[in-house]
């Protein structure tokens, strides 16, 4: 028996009102139920304490004295000789007459069947998730991609009976057919899902050889997945009744998509903004001039104005990404770097040094960034 608080084991504060005590029910009964886990014994325990905390909490008389005489004094009464009456003398006042629970309707809503009148529960098809890898172009411009994915269809053998050729399921013995079994849990009565036919209210005794029973083998199918311009690293697409198909004619799940943008040799993507670093030489910083910009379009001419240092950053309007949601565009953004040329010629170094000699004693103000080093500098030695 689980020492766990009933709050505890439905993730709420003691102070959580009715309507979200029933929401995490709800929620973690759908991840536990044994329909969902099948063979899972940690699950199937879990989704009992997952009952019996929502039956205590949910009633407001229990609940009350859940909250007075604790946890430990509910599970004594609960396991113990003649339920909450007879463990603790009639204490619990109305306790020990307790009717028992039908948790039919609400597993019914929760899980699209029940069994009642050898109806077949309708299981929505899992979803599924996979990851596609694009080009930086690719996402600022956008793109249809075919993907491959994991599926089912139906068994061509047994033709989705499940059952081997020439015999038939018969009714499930286990359930007569009704696909659900009554369960009491001390005062409690619970309607669960027939552990032998699953719901299904039938039972086969020999299983197709191919499917093993399950009526469908695994396949893979193409889609083609619609990539719009303008998506970003990290963001997926959901692709809705693309996912694994459902059981006995219930709505398939969705397929997500995951789309990792690949890292470009240029472009740094921020937003819609793109940037990059833009070498120029040392002359062209110093006179100015025209030089060639690279973009997602190709080349673009961008001026260097005179005297330009490295670290400016210049924009180049309308060359970045566009938006998902609007037909705004992003900008380029070139980030400025000053280059030392190498691998001097003798020619070179010759011009070099005579610039040098004719520069030095000249003012300072054609040198301001080394004009404010100095200041400082003599500022600090003062």
């Amino acid at each position: 028996m689980s020492n766990q608080d009933y709050y505890e084991t439905l993730g709420v504060a003691r102070s959580a009102g009715e309507d979200e005590i029933k929401k995490a029910y709800r929620k973690l009964a759908m991840k536990y139920h044994p329909d969902r886990n099948p063979g899972d014994k940690a699950a199937e325990e879990k989704f009992k304490e997952i009952q019996k905390a929502y039956d205590t909490l949910s009633d407001k008389e229990k609940r009350t004295m859940y909250d007075q005489y604790g946890h430990a004094a509910f599970e004594q009464a609960g396991g113990g000789q003649g339920g909450f009456g007879g463990g603790f003398g009639g204490g619990f006042g109305g306790f020990g007459n307790a009717q028992g629970f039908d948790f039919g309707d609400i597993f019914s809503q929760m899980f699209g069947g029940g069994g009642q009148g050898g109806r077949q529960p309708n299981y929505q098809g899992a979803d599924l998730e996979v990851g596609i890898e694009i080009t930086l172009e690719e996402a600022a411009k956008g793109l249809k991609k075919r993907i491959n994915i994991p599926t089912y269809e139906e068994c061509d053998v047994c033709h989705g009976s499940g059952a081997k050729p020439g015999t038939s399921a018969t009714t499930c013995s286990t359930c007569h057919g009704s696909g659900t079994v009554h369960v009491r849990q001390a005062i409690f009565q619970m309607q669960q899902t027939c552990p032998t036919c699953h719901g299904t209210g039938k039972e086969i005794k020999d299983p197709c050889i191919k499917c093993r029973g399950e009526g469908r083998t695994k396949t893979s199918k193409t889609v083609e997945v619609n990539i719009p311009a303008g998506i970003d690293d990290g963001q997926r697409i959901r692709l809705s009744g693309e996912g694994e198909p459902g059981q006995h004619g219930a709505p398939a799940g969705d397929l997500y998509v995951n789309v990792r943008v690949k890292a470009h040799k240029i472009f740094e993507r921020n937003g819609l903004d793109l940037h990059c670093e833009l070498p120029i030489s040392f002359a062209v910083a110093a006179l100015g001039g025209e030089v060639e910009v690279p973009t997602l379009d190709g080349k673009v001419k961008l001026n260097i104005p005179q005297e330009t240092q490295t670290g400016r950053r210049m924009r180049v309007k309308g060359k970045g990404i566009k938006s998902l949601r609007s037909s705004a565009m992003g900008d380029l953004y070139c980030h400025i770097v000053v280059e030392t040329p190498v691998n001097l010629t003798d020619r070179q170094k010759e011009l070099l040094e005579e610039f040098e000699k004719i520069s030095t004693g000249l003012e300072r103000s054609q040198t301001p960034r080394k004009k404010t080093f100095l200041d400082k500098l003599s500022e600090l030695f003062d």
